[in-house]
């Protein structure tokens, strides 16, 4: 039987994307600072992940737009016993030393090979912190330590047009990683037997720590351009000269079609939060023995007020979340997520749409297929997502016509 040494294994977050197909949404905040599912944050799920998997040792390392992602760290995550030697902590680019900011997933580790030598980990686990699925890390450090590899990737199934999104393997029979191409345009190389889906990188890796510190100094020592990255430059190397092995996805115990999702435009982003509002959505929240975990606020319960006869002010609340502190007053809501705080007044309507944390819904207002960012105040009378050219020249929207009113806005 396999022993692991959870207790000494380090793991990085890299938490610091920019996430550029999110704008507006990240106009202001990191990636995995943006909200999800109502109350929780896209950083939750990879933190929770590292917490019912055992992992106590966490560097979370951030970058872009970074003080809402670190505040909330700081304050809902700091619950772990620091004289255990047990830590969530945030680490941004170290530029009094290297005076510049972390140039790939490689480079980010490589700046923080301090921390690897202080504690000298059995291994290191190297997490993505924009994601959102539920994974027990223990179960791919086993097939780690039973493979003897130098590096294992976690991987999942995905569609071929999807493929120029993400790290590409190729594998023989036994999982052995016998190819690696990072976001190919064309021509990128599907399972055998199972024509038009690949095998993506899902940016999970766990390393042999000394061929890990050993990598990132060869690589650290290359010419501009030709280093800083796990999927562009370290993992191709690797490939051919140590035992790198795949772990293929399969989420936490008990599940048939385990959820992973990149949710890296304002389309996955919002078809996933929607898919929340299902009977049966395929991203459990509400399992008790694998519960995310977030920051906690001080709200009071939900509710709803008005159910007057006739024509009259009525509260209707169908098929959809709410968070602590909603509050939606004679108004209708359908298939919509309400985060923390957020007011709905009178006869107004809201349909398919994700209102974030202390948003206020004025009376009278339809509003359907958006996404309404925290704090706005929208007038009374106010319509959006019904005439898309006259959404498109007040706000951002997609291509599918998700609607974004961004943080801030000015309202005539």
């Amino acid at each position: 039987m396999v022993t692991l040494d959870l207790k000494n294994t380090l793991a990085f977050i890299l938490a610091g994307g920019e996430g550029s197909r999110l704008k507006p949404l990240t106009q202001f905040r990191a990636k995995p600072a943006v909200p999800f599912g109502g109350c929780y944050r896209i950083i939750d799920f990879t933190l929770s992940n590292c917490i019912h998997s055992g992992l106590r040792r966490i560097h979370l390392l951030t970058q872009y737009q970074a003080r809402s992602l670190e505040e909330h760290v700081r304050f809902g995550w700091n619950f772990l016993p620091r004289r255990l030697e047990q830590w969530i902590t945030c680490t941004p680019p170290h530029h009094v030393t290297v005076g510049k900011w972390y140039r790939g997933t490689a480079d980010a580790i490589f700046q923080n090979l301090h921390t690897i030598e202080d504690w000298q980990p059995p291994t290191v686990v190297v997490l993505s912190g924009d994601h959102i699925y539920q994974m027990d890390y223990r179960d791919m450090l086993r097939e780690h330590v039973e493979h003897e590899a130098a590096l294992t990737i976690g991987a999942v199934r995905i569609r071929v047009d999807e493929a120029h999104q993400f790290g590409i393997l190729q594998i023989a029979p036994d999982g052995r990683v016998t190819g690696f191409v990072e976001k190919p345009k064309q021509n990128a190389p599907e399972i055998p037997g199972d024509p038009g889906h690949c095998l993506a990188s899902m940016g999970i890796y766990v390393f042999e720590t000394d061929e890990l510190v050993k990598r990132l100094i060869e690589d650290n020592g290359m010419p501009e351009g030709q280093g800083g990255d796990f999927g562009h430059h370290v993992i191709p190397r690797m490939i051919d000269s140590v035992p790198v092995f795949v772990h293929m996805f399969r989420g936490i115990e008990g599940e048939k079609n385990p959820y992973w999702r990149d949710v890296g435009t304002i389309e996955a982003y919002f078809d996933a939060n929607m898919d929340l509002c299902s009977v049966k959505p395929q991203l459990n929240l509400y399992r008790e023995d694998w519960p995310p975990y977030t920051l906690w606020h001080n709200d009071p319960p939900a509710k709803t007020v008005f159910s007057e006869p006739g024509d009259g002010r009525r509260a209707e609340v169908v098929d959809s979340l709410l968070s602590p502190g909603v509050v939606v007053s004679g108004a209708k809501v359908t298939r919509s997520l309400l985060s923390n705080r957020v007011r709905i007044e009178e006869r107004s309507q809201v349909d398919e749409c994700i209102v974030l944390r202390g948003a206020a819904i004025g009376k009278h207002c339809r509003i359907k297929r958006a996404i309404v960012d925290k704090w706005n105040q929208v007038p009374d009378g106010t319509v959006i997502g019904y005439d898309q050219e006259a959404d498109a020249r007040r706000f951002a929207v997609s291509p599918s016509g998700i609607i974004v009113v961004p943080h801030g806005h000015k309202w005539s």
